[in-house]
């Protein structure tokens, strides 16, 4: 068996060594991950990080280089992260105690910040839910408990968000999203009597609601018959026979209201002069 050339072993050995080193120079970088070069424990370049304007393949993803064997790559994940927080009692301003189920989506907008305060994306989700848990408790222990359940409770999200937003800005992320799942009172006794409280608290207000509803419909009545009146006494005024005939008229209606009615009086009676006509007036 013939043994090859010391040159060819030579320049087989180079290749192996220059493939061994290309390996180890070049990293692929996926669309949904964003790369930090970590030299001696210090960052120093980042690839295909998060940016508000980006557009649909406008990334930094794909194979990038780095230096062998004193370079090493993070990665940091650049999609929205879940952040669940453990249910929490908290105690209302009508002195209810609530179990708050709530929960959270962020994600990484400086992976260098990131890296050099908390240093991986589970330190910083702890770090996160710690924040959140304590703005939770602040923010909705400074409400009712129907509050809790009505539409203001968006905007009162909406003022978490923004707190926490504040401080998750020192470690490097960003909330993009805050939501209660359940509001709840412990089962037993103080839910029953929270629910009779709101029961008696609604029907308070209806009879606000109805009383004031009759005080308005007096108002309406009694300045309608006001009006009426008014155009009566004009009218009346202008036509003095006119008024006197409908009075008549009015009278008659309320006595003889029932169809059998029997009155007994003299023809030449005031009260029946309508029923002679003009030529039996006085």
């Amino acid at each position: 068996m013939t043994a090859l050339p010391r040159g060819v072993m030579l320049g087989g050995v180079v290749l192996l060594v220059l493939l061994f080193l290309l390996a180890n120079a070049v990293v692929r970088v996926p669309e949904d991950r964003q790369a930090i070069g970590i030299q001696l424990g210090r960052p120093v370049w980042t690839v295909n990080t998060y940016r508000p304007e980006e557009r649909f393949g406008q990334t930094g993803a794909g194979l990038v280089l780095k230096l062998p064997f004193v370079q090493e790559v993070r990665f940091v994940d650049k999609r929205v992260l879940p952040l669940d927080i453990a249910p929490q009692t908290v105690l209302s301003t009508d002195q209810l105690r609530l179990v708050v189920d709530a929960f959270a989506r962020f994600r990484v907008v400086d992976p260098v910040r990131m890296f050099q305060t908390v240093g991986t994306e589970e330190r910083l989700a702890d770090e996160l839910s710690r924040i959140l848990t304590s703005r939770l408790r602040n923010e909705l222990g400074k409400q009712r408990f129907d509050v809790l359940l009505s539409p203001e409770r968006g905007q009162m999200m909406e003022t978490i968000q923004a707190a926490v937003n504040r401080s998750a800005a020192a470690y490097g992320a960003e909330i993009v999203d805050v939501r209660i799942k359940r509001a709840d009172l412990p089962p037993g006794t103080p839910l029953e009597a929270a629910y009779e409280r709101m029961r008696t608290a609604r029907q308070e207000e209806a009879l606000t609601i109805r009383a004031q509803g009759a005080r308005d419909a007096q108002i309406i009545r009694a300045e309608a018959d006001a009006a009426a009146a008014r155009t009566y006494a004009e009218s009346f005024g202008k036509d003095p026979e006119f008024y006197a005939f409908w009075r008549a008229m009015q009278a008659y209606r309320t006595t003889f209201n029932d169809g059998n009615a029997s009155v007994v009086l003299s023809p030449d009676m005031e009260f029946l002069r309508e029923f002679n006509g003009r030529s039996g007036r006085r």
